[in-house]
């Protein structure tokens, strides 16, 4: 899970400094952010459908090779064009993550244990974060940033390695179902779809750019910058650790309107930083602990409730509304980070934020009122 999204942080910790050496435009800094996580929405639902085929080592063996090569690739980019092309091929490894780890989960842990170890793994996203934002932004400075990202390169290889000696071995693929294999959401599916599109807009914003607001609107360098990163990613990893072990059927339908009201309140501590820089720090810390935390539940609540074999499909498309977000939400702030507007960039992200408030509270309301448990 680091490496699948390892890119989109190392792209926003070394913001500026792709800013500088590329002559990239903070409105360009966004755009790559949308295409890859634009190609990661796209092909979410075959990604989902070809983990249910191909099983989970397999597909985080190929997670693990296409995140290093794309890295690799960034790290060789001579200008915006390569970028956008690498990012874009770092896509797909994100449209597999989210599949292929929940299939390895229900495969291997007891149901007891699950809600647990999915916010573990879910926590690896941040795990990344905190890498980007720290040992691999400090590294940046010894190395330059070519050096950082090749470093993150050779790192996810290794571990491709250590995955296809490591896991399980797959199961013979299942027959082929086409009922089972309908790329549109339904019921609960949906309804976590639409949370986590609006979610995912506002995370990506700060996602991409966090340490260029601490560098252009607050006046910090740019290793003090990145670990703002570095902190949301250490509250990320806390967050979806602890909100996913409390994430038991009858509370966890409830707890995606809670973060969400939570993570409008952060986005209102990074618009305060501007009048006292201690706040976008508090900020940085809420964030992760409410939003990044939002879509460790909403994967738990996947897993509980999807039926024999969709497993895979059923998170692929509640990923693919995250994605969509991540890829819309970075282009919209990016015109007000173009003009330094940044405290109404971070009025929209809380807009974003209550959105997903509102669609997360009222399947909430209609599931209780269905009382099945399952996909209302």
């Amino acid at each position: 899970m680091a490496f699948s999204m390892l890119q989109l942080f190392l792209l926003g910790a070394l913001g500026p400094r792709l800013v500088e050496e590329l002559g990239i435009s903070p409105t360009a800094l966004g755009l790559t952010t949308t295409v890859g996580f634009g190609t990661a929405a796209v092909l979410s639902p075959s990604g989902g459908r070809m983990v249910d085929r191909i099983g989970p080592r397999r597909s985080l063996v190929v997670l693990l090779v296409l995140s290093a090569l794309a890295l690799a690739l960034i790290g060789a980019a001579p200008g915006p064009g390569l970028l956008l092309g690498a990012v874009a091929l770092g896509g797909i490894p994100q449209a597999l993550a989210n599949p292929a780890t929940n299939k390895a989960i229900l495969a291997t842990v007891p149901p007891s244990r699950r809600g647990a170890v999915t916010g573990l793994k879910q926590s690896g996203v941040q795990l990344g974060a905190f890498a980007a934002g720290l040992p691999l932004a400090a590294l940046a400075g010894g190395l330059g940033w070519r050096g950082a990202v090749w470093t993150a390169s050779g790192a996810a290889l290794l571990t491709a390695v250590w995955a296809l000696r490591a896991l399980p071995a797959d199961p013979p693929a299942p027959p082929t179902n086409p009922a089972r294999t309908s790329f549109v959401p339904r019921g609960m599916v949906a309804w976590l779809a639409g949370f986590s599109l609006f979610l995912g807009a506002g995370i990506a914003s700060v996602n991409t750019y966090l340490a260029l607001y601490g560098v252009q609107g607050l006046g910090m360098g740019p290793a003090v910058a990145g670990g703002l990163v570095a902190v949301l990613g250490v509250a990320g990893i806390l967050g979806r650790v602890g909100w996913s072990k409390t994430a038991r059927p009858g509370r966890a339908e409830w707890l995606p309107t809670l973060l969400a009201c939570g993570a409008v309140g952060a986005a209102a501590l990074l618009a305060g930083g501007q009048l006292a820089v201690a706040l976008v720090w508090l900020g940085a810390v809420a964030v992760g602990v409410f939003a990044v935390s939002g879509n460790a539940v909403s994967m738990v609540l996947v897993m509980q409730r999807a039926a024999p074999g969709r497993a895979g499909q059923d998170s692929a498309l509640v990923a693919a509304g995250f994605f969509a977000g991540f890829a819309v939400g970075p282009a919209l702030f990016g015109t007000f980070a173009q003009s330094g507007r940044y405290g109404a960039g971070w009025l929209l992200v809380a807009a974003e934020f209550a959105a997903a408030a509102a669609v997360a509270f009222l399947w909430a309301v209609r599931d209780r009122r269905a009382g099945t448990g399952r996909a209302a």
